[in-house]
């Protein structure tokens, strides 16, 4: 699905307009329905900053907005291929049904896309069970990575607010010898 399509996607489940949505990524209110609309039909796509913003009024990770383009079963079957030359991704048969299982001895890539299925596992599963409601089941799949809970995930600061930091604290630190 192209970005415009999950731009309009997520707009709809939002209960937004085009014009609404448009407004508060800052088009002007008089084009924003139109600028919006150039990008759900394909004919622009958007920068990254605008991408980010869009998640943000759509309240969704940008990474639910800018997913690779499976429009056609057979883009989705390259897709498919593409995970199969890069992470190992096999497909077999089990109970008369289709599985799809991800070889680790294929490397760190490989055993860290097991561990976010399995986290897509987890999820279903309690989604299933009535443990947790559709909607909650969403806002996980619409934020990952943002709300899994069963990985580490660490944001390294930026060059410029350590250089900021030993600038502030400089006197405080002891002189080379």
């Amino acid at each position: 699905m192209a970005i415009g399509e999950r731009i309009h996607f997520f707009r709809i489940l939002r209960g937004m307009t085009q014009k609404y949505l448009g407004t508060i990524v800052g088009f002007p209110e008089r084009s924003a329905d139109v600028r919006l609309a150039q990008y759900e039909a394909g004919t622009r796509k958007p920068k990254a900053e605008l991408t980010a913003a869009l998640a943000q009024a759509l309240d969704v990770s940008p990474h639910a907005l800018d997913v690779p383009d499976i429009d056609s079963n057979i883009g989705l079957m390259h897709t498919l291929f593409t995970l199969e030359d890069l992470y190992g991704l096999t497909v077999s048969e089990s109970n008369g049904e289709i599985c799809l299982k991800v070889e680790t001895s294929k490397g760190k890539d490989a055993h860290e896309l097991r561990k976010m299925l399995y986290a897509w596992k987890e999820q279903a599963d309690k989604l299933s069970s009535e443990e947790i409601s559709k909607d909650k089941y969403d806002e996980w799949r619409y934020h990952y990575p943002e709300f899994d809970t069963t990985q580490t995930w660490a944001k390294v600061p930026s060059q410029a607010l350590g250089d900021a930091l030993v600038k502030m604290f400089q006197d405080k630190l002891k002189p080379d010898k």
